[in-house]
Order: C-alpha cells, then sequence, then structure tokens
C-alpha cells in the first residue's frame, strides 16, 4: 500500500530522459498504483453498497408484483374506477381521478421500502446528509409532482387507447415519448430547483476554464450553475442539459468542495460530452425503441391474461382503467429483464463522454482521481459478467485504466508533462514502485 502510493507520486525520469517516457509509461502499473491508494475496508464498503443495488433492485420488482396483486385480488382497483366514474361521465377526467388514488395509493403502500432504499441505508453508508424531515419534505415533493404530472399522462394515454384501438401499442409508445421530451425540457428549469438552489459559480479561473471548455465545443452557454446537493448527499455529481439549442452547464457543491480543479474540469468534459454527441436524443430514440417493443408485448400478454383472470379481477379491455396495475407490472417485469440490455446502452455512452472529455480536458489524472471519488458508490472492479449485467457506467478500474492509456499515448505532450513534473508522476516501468 505504501510503496504502491510512493509509486503514484514519484518522479521515475529526469528532465534529460523526457523524450523516451512514452516507452516506458506502463498504463496498467499506472492503474494499479491509483487503485491501490484505496484501503481494504473503503473497497469492501464500496462493494458491499454496490452489490446491494442488485437486491434492491429485484425488491422493486417484488413490491410492484405485490401492489398489483393487492389492487386487483381484492379488487380494489375495481372499486377506485367505480368511484372514479361515479364522479364524472367524462372519459378523460375519469382516467385522471383512476389515476390520482392510484398513484397515491402506491406511494403510501410503498413509503416504508422508499424509507430503506433512499433514507436508512444511505445513512448506514454514510451517503445522506439529510435528516429526516428533510427526506420526507422531498418524498412530498415527489409526490406533488408525480401526482399532477402522471395523471396528466396517464389520461392522455387512456384517452389514445380508446380512439387508437388495436394500435394502441404504438401510439401509446409515441404519447409516452413525447412525455419524455417534455420532461427532459422542463426538469432542468422548473422541477430540479424545486429540491435545490441553483446559483452562479463563483467568478474565478475555475469558472473560466469551464466556460472556455463549453465555448471551444460549441456549448451555447454563458454561466454556470452550482446546486446545493451537499444538504441531501456527500456524492458528487454534475450535469449538462438541454435540448433544441439551449443548454444549462450545472455542478454540484459536492463536486467543487471535494474534488480538485484538474477533477472538476476532467469530470465537466465528460458531461459536455453527453451534450456535444448528442447522447440525449440517442437515449429518447433508444428509450422509444424498447418502449414500443414493451408496449406490443404488453398487448399480447394483457390478452391472454384477461382471458385467464379477467373475470375474477373484474376487468375489461385494455382501455378499462382498473387494468392499469397490471399493465405497470407487466412493463416493470419487462424493463427488469432487460436491464443488461438497457444498461450496456447507457454505458457505451458514457464510454463515449470519457473518450470526449479525456480529448476535451486532457486531464487524465484528474478523470482517475474523480473515479477514485466515485469509488464511494461504486464498485471499482467487477468480473466482466457482473458489470455487463449491472453497470450503467464503466466500472472504476476501466475508466482510471482507459485515462492512463490515454495518458500513456500523449505521455511526451507539453502539458502533460507539465503536470508530471509538477505533481509527480505515475509509476511507468511495469511496476508502482520507486525506481
Amino acid at each position: 500500500m505504501i510503496m504502491a502510493t510512493v509509486g503514484l507520486l514519484c518522479i521515475t525520469a529526469q528532465s534529460g530522459a523526457a523524450p523516451n517516457a512514452a516507452t516506458h509509461f506502463d498504463a496498467n502499473s499506472a492503474t494499479a498504483a491509483y487503485i491501490a491508494t484505496l484501503s481494504p475496508q473503503a473497497v469492501a464498503r464500496s462493494d458491499a453498497y454496490f452489490e446491494g443495488g442488485y437486491w434492491l433492485q429485484l425488491g422493486d420488482l417484488l413490491l410492484t408484483l405485490l401492489v398489483a396483486w393487492l389492487l386487483l385480488g381484492t379488487r380494489l382497483s375495481v372499486r377506485m374506477r367505480d368511484w372514479a366514474r361515479q364522479r364524472t361521465q367524462r372519459r378523460w377526467l375519469q382516467s385522471g381521478l383512476y389515476a390520482i388514488q392510484y398513484l397515491l395509493f402506491t406511494s403510501l403502500v410503498t413509503l416504508p421500502w422508499a424509507a430503506y432504499e433512499g433514507y436508512f441505508r444511505e445513512h448506514q453508508y454514510g451517503m445522506s446528509t439529510q435528516n429526516m424531515a428533510g427526506w420526507l419534505g422531498d418524498q412530498c415533493k415527489l409526490l406533488l409532482i408525480g401526482v399532477l404530472f402522471g395523471a396528466l399522462g396517464i389520461s392522455v394515454i387512456y384517452a389514445v387507447i380508446r380512439r387508437a384501438d388495436q394500435a394502441w401499442w404504438l401510439w401509446g409508445s409515441l404519447v409516452v415519448m413525447a412525455l419524455l421530451v417534455f420532461q427532459a425540457v422542463i426538469s432542468p428549469v422548473y422541477l430540479e430547483p424545486m429540491f435545490n438552489k441553483f446559483y452562479p459559480l463563483a467568478d474565478g479561473p475555475l469558472k473560466q476554464q469551464i466556460l472556455s471548455l463549453a465555448r471551444a465545443n460549441g456549448i451555447p452557454a454563458s454561466e454556470v450553475y452550482e446546486f446545493d446537493a451537499s444538504r441531501q448527499t456527500t456524492k458528487m455529481s454534475a450535469h449538462v442539459s438541454g435540448l433544441l439549442g439551449s443548454a444549462q452547464i450545472s455542478l454540484n457543491d459536492n463536486l467543487i468542495r471535494r474534488g480538485s480543479p484538474k477533477e472538476v474540469k476532467a469530470v465537466m468534459a465528460h458531461e459536455m460530452g453527453h451534450y456535444v454527441m448528442n447522447h440525449m436524443y440517442k437515449t429518447l430514440v433508444d428509450a422509444g425503441v424498447l418502449i414500443i417493443i414493451g408496449f406490443a408485448l404488453m398487448a399480447w400478454v394483457y390478452r391472454a391474461m384477461q382471458q385467464v383472470a379477467g373475470r375474477r379481477w373484474g376487468l375489461g379491455d385494455i382501455s378499462d382503467e382498473a387494468a392499469l396495475p397490471l399493465l405497470v407490472a407487466l412493463i416493470t417485469l419487462y424493463s427488469f429483464l432487460l436491464t443488461p440490455v438497457q444498461n450496456s446502452i447507457i454505458r457505451s455512452m458514457e464510454v463515449e463522454a470519457d473518450a470526449f472529455g479525456l480529448n476535451a480536458a486532457r486531464e487524465p489524472d484528474g478523470f482517475a482521481q474523480a473515479a477514485l471519488h466515485l469509488s464511494e458508490y461504486r464498485k471499482m472492479h467487477p468480473g466482466p459478467i457482473e458489470e455487463f449485467v449491472f453497470f450503467d457506467h464503466p466500472s472504476g478500474w476501466n475508466r482510471i485504466h482507459r485515462a492512463m492509456v490515454w495518458k500513456s499515448e500523449n505521455i511526451d505532450a507539453p502539458d502533460i508533462r507539465a503536470y508530471d513534473a509538477s505533481h509527480g508522476a505515475p509509476a511507468t516501468r511495469g511496476d508502482p514502485t520507486v525506481d
């Protein structure tokens, strides 16, 4: 551990040997030296936290199926539908009234699980800085947003189902995609400020470097915003959001407080990569394909299940709002089974953004140091199958290794040599020890 740390910080070549440095720099040893700076206790804690998330995904699925069984098996869903129909003759409003009941009921029933998942477990691992009152306050805001937009979205989808008949799955998919675009547009401006305060980042060299990086890559932003995520979590994060020619650069105060300027620059270059490479649009297209397939399967499965259990549960055709718990259960199961596919789609974009960020910021060591910070809640070195199935980002080891490979290919560049001369070069000769 000590020797690896020394190896990470030592200068292994005299200035006269600099022209041959690229020959001697070893990306594998440099990666190992970075990984070795993590204590065994920190690695074990990170692994336990991340691996526990696998079971949380299964728990989310089982809870969704349990709630659906409760609503359908007791015919509570039918009574909720009948109550809505008794209040109005307008079909779209009936759908909305049913949706409000459904969303309130499911939120209440799943609150204990949400509290464990989002509050108690986060405190157990030292990730949360929020007290119970603050957490419940945020949950109330989420519930308000969910009821408002959820009721509207469900009403629209059921209106499409009634009008489109057999082709409802196609038109319903398009509606869901439109709602996702709407959410992406309004979220940075109207929804995120409900949970955190956004304010201009303090003027200084770091802000100017971020704006310069944005201008150099064609991002139309004239301000950098900081937000107070530290009131909720210790995690570092940032994003460059916007569609249709708009852009907002935001980073949380944890990143500013805990990360070095080079880490911040590396992280922001990565986030800018998502924007420049149109990953938001690609994500929407990929999600749209999966949604269309999922809705088509859901239409087929629903017809089969209606014949078997529709009468027992009191359900009509697909336009019957009382069937919503069954539809939610089916789409949740579909999404769970597609976890490796969805994660692989996102992970491929993260790899692209990593490559963009390394080339744009030219901060391989800052990128590696940021990956070490993220190791607090992301497993650093999973097996290949584990990473394929469960990781929606590249593992920390892969990210550091790619950064060191990039550095090995640019080791003779003046800026990289200047960094190594002023901070100490990582190990370069095949083992993380002092030469």
